[in-house]
């Protein structure tokens, strides 16, 4: 099996590596060991683990994962080019990466949580001979979408990348707001998680505005509740944090 190499050992490292453990092998580069053995232990299987002053990039496949603030220093301290890097980096632009780790082919992604359970959605952009590479790995933890330019990638970030958190943030006030009428915690956070599976599958289907007109009759209960989140501000929130989200990547991008 081919190996892919990860530059970084956090969250999004992990996510990602779980999705792809089942078809290539995994090795990680971090700055400590015990940074390194808690990502395997997490991981579940024995993988090579490098540190950062001690590894060489020359013919690997990279998935580069550390805080876009480190790269200059992280560069510092790699040898080597690697043949393919994968930057999954919010908000930090091509040539950033290619001034302080010059790869011979660079692709940015923005992945998100779902990658650990195979369901992540992926965008991403680059070095076009790179491409059918990049889209190959990243496949494999759950849909892709080339776009053409970095800024589509920064706003697919506020979309896609930070989105599970928005997602989250509705299940636990919908799961709340059961709760305070009188419906168990259990028995609301398992009809929560029924409700988001079921959704997933209908939205792949169904445009939102046709799923919303074909769950709410005239004076219903949908009705009602639609009315509340609108009185809310629940839809220019959302539209909101789209546009907060993307200007932070700007901000980080310069």
């Amino acid at each position: 099996m081919q190996t892919i190499t990860f530059i970084g050992n956090g969250n999004m490292a992990l996510s990602i590596a779980k999705g792809l453990q089942e078809k290539y092998n995994i090795e990680v580069v971090g700055r400590n060991k015990k940074s390194l053995d808690i990502f395997e232990k997490s991981l579940g299987i024995k993988i090579d683990k490098y540190l950062l002053s001690d590894f060489d990039m020359t013919h690997k496949t990279i998935i580069l994962c550390v805080k876009p603030a480190n790269i200059e220093e992280v560069g510092k301290l790699l040898q080597g080019k690697a043949d393919l890097l994968i930057s999954v980096l919010a908000g930090t632009p091509l040539q950033t990466i290619k001034k302080h780790l010059k790869p011979k082919n660079i692709i940015r992604s923005m992945p998100n949580l779902a990658a650990s359970v195979g369901q992540s959605m992926t965008t991403l952009t680059g070095d076009l001979k790179a491409k059918d590479e990049a889209i190959a790995i990243l496949n494999s933890i759950g849909e892709t979408l080339w776009l053409s330019s970095e800024k589509e990638i920064d706003i697919a970030t506020a979309l896609a990348g930070s989105g599970p958190a928005y997602l989250a943030l509705i299940a636990e006030a919908l799961a709340d707001g059961a709760v305070k009428q009188g419906l168990k915690r259990e028995d609301a956070m398992v009809t929560m998680r029924g409700l988001f599976s079921g959704f997933s599958a209908l939205i792949q289907e169904t445009h939102p505005s046709l799923l919303k007109d074909s769950v709410m009759s005239p004076g219903g209960t949908t009705a009602a509740g639609y009315g509340a989140l609108e009185e809310g501000n629940v839809r220019a929130a959302c539209i909101a944090a789209i546009e907060k989200a993307y200007t932070k990547a700007k901000e980080l991008a310069s």
